[in-house]
């Protein structure tokens, strides 16, 4: 599915998250001129098609007191990760899960989840659970805190496309 010039300037009008208001999708219509209807049809239509992947909440976790985040790592084999990331997701304080594509000699880790915690102690009480209950403690793993947030934010593109280049 390829957006069209209206999909775009509603997705360009979500960017920084749909507003705080009692009718969210009510509020994005008038900053774009459609009607609250079509502008639940279309996020549904980019939702159903792959362009949207989720609408989601994001939680400033340090707003709430949690400053004890770590983003755990392990190498697993790429024949058992699928398998692994199930059984690492079903915990309640995995909070993402995810595969990645390892980096060697430098980066031998696939399997990324992500715990937020208030202390590191509970944390890293959490990651032995992880490594014990759901099997994990057989591959390599790493443990990375966080020592700095970023700000979280939607995807921003471009309005208009690049001009191409000219090849001399």
């Amino acid at each position: 599915m390829i957006p069209d010039i209206t999909d775009r300037r509603l997705l360009d009008a979500i960017a920084d998250g749909l507003p705080l208001t009692s009718r969210p999708f009510a509020t994005v219509a008038a900053w774009t001129g459609l009607g609250e209807d079509e502008v639940i049809r279309r996020l549904g239509r980019l939702l159903a098609g792959g362009v949207v992947k989720r609408l989601g909440v994001v939680v400033r976790h340090r707003e709430l007191g949690y400053h004890a985040n770590a983003m755990v790592v392990w190498d697993v084999p790429d024949d058992e990760i699928a398998e692994a990331g199930r059984r690492a997701a079903a915990y309640p304080f995995v909070t993402l899960c995810y595969q990645r594509p390892r980096r060697p000699p430098i980066w031998p880790y696939n399997l990324f989840c992500m715990i937020h915690g208030k202390d590191r102690a509970a944390v890293k009480a959490q990651i032995a659970t992880l490594n014990g209950q759901a099997g994990l403690a057989r591959y390599g793993h790493a443990v990375l805190f966080s020592r700095l947030c970023f700000k979280q934010r939607g995807a921003r593109f471009d309005r208009e496309p690049a001009p191409a280049l000219e090849v001399a």
